[in-house]
């Protein structure tokens, strides 16, 4: 497995080595032991998946908060997304920074999202299925979303407003000025 940083401390983009022959691939998309030594700090609990039919489907920032924060671990099954995280880490010298990979099926690159980060992506293909390992479970009292077109974020999305797909929940997030962020940034010692 071969590990890169990104420009947010934390945030990892991982990519796995194939094993190729006349059958198809073998890959192993996680292992404990590397994971913990690349440093994703996370025990996961929970497989989610998720379907888009449209390019241009924006699943928006979404995150839980204490006591339920989760970390995320991102890989694409069939198609192609752009995938951002968002430092929401009161303290960090990255807060309100946003880092973002193409994640494939085909190069099956994942992206590790530590908690304390709200986490979206556009899909690049029609049909795109997405696959994520979490480390707590789905706690709807805690669950939180910003605004994925939100000005003073300014993330660079492949999709124009006028041409996302959006769910009618997305359409109405708050905005990263209005939050107040729970989350805390923890300097490296």
């Amino acid at each position: 497995m071969e590990v890169e940083a990104t420009n947010i401390p934390g945030v990892l983009l991982l990519k796995p080595r194939y094993f190729h022959d006349g059958r198809g691939y073998f890959v192993e998309t996680y292992n404990a032991k590397w994971a913990c030594a690349a440093g994703l700090n996370a025990e996961f609990v929970q497989d989610n998946q998720a379907l888009s039919r449209k390019r241009g489907t924006v699943r928006a920032l979404h995150f839980q908060v204490p006591p339920k924060a989760q970390a995320k671990l991102v890989h694409v099954l069939k198609g192609g997304i752009y995938d951002v995280a968002v430092d929401l880490r009161a303290g960090s010298p990255a807060y309100g920074k946003w880092t973002a990979a193409t994640l494939t099926a085909q190069g099956g690159e994942q992206l590790f999202v530590p908690r304390g980060f709200a986490h979206g992506y556009c899909t690049l293909e029609d049909d795109t299925e997405v696959a994520y390992k979490v480390d707590d479970y789905y706690a709807p009292e805690c669950e939180q979303s910003l605004a994925w077109n939100d000005p003073v974020l300014a993330i660079g999305w492949p999709v124009s407003p006028a041409d996302a797909t959006l769910s009618d929940k997305d359409r109405k997030l708050q905005r990263f000025a209005d939050f107040k962020s729970p989350f805390r940034y923890d300097a490296p010692r």
